[in-house]
């Protein structure tokens, strides 16, 4: 579903807002396996990480000023930080298997390149 054109008409057709969704889309799988005892413990914790993440970029794009853009898309990344550091936990304790983290961290490390570029982007259009 990752738009092609570069006409962007709304956050749903930001690359990083789609990718976000997709990793918010795997926690919930990756959670579904957790014990249930953990269920207001770290799967709640990953799932409130992982729904800040695109809720964040769609958030600062419907304010509609890059600055305040700017300041959600770096909320954004601090939830991302946190998800990944709560699957490495989840890993470190035995709930998430290491196929499930590799591909999480990649996903995420790929999503966190793209925001800091994204960032990037809208802060040298500012300076213009």
């Amino acid at each position: 579903m990752v738009t092609q054109t570069n006409e962007i008409r709304d956050y749903r057709d930001l690359i990083v807002w789609q990718e976000a969704m997709e990793i918010a889309e795997m926690v919930y799988s990756l959670t579904r396996a957790f014990p249930r005892e953990e269920a207001y413990g770290l799967v709640s914790q990953m799932r409130r990480s992982a729904v800040s993440i695109p809720s964040n970029i769609a958030e600062g794009f419907g304010r509609a000023q890059r600055r305040s853009f700017v300041q959600f898309l770096r909320i954004a990344q601090g939830s991302l930080k946190e998800l990944e550091t709560q699957a490495q936990l989840a890993a470190r304790i035995g709930m998430l298997d290491v196929e499930g983290l590799s591909d999480l961290l990649d996903r995420s490390e790929r999503l966190g390149r793209r925001l800091v570029q994204f960032v990037r982007s809208l802060e040298r259009g500012a300076s213009q």
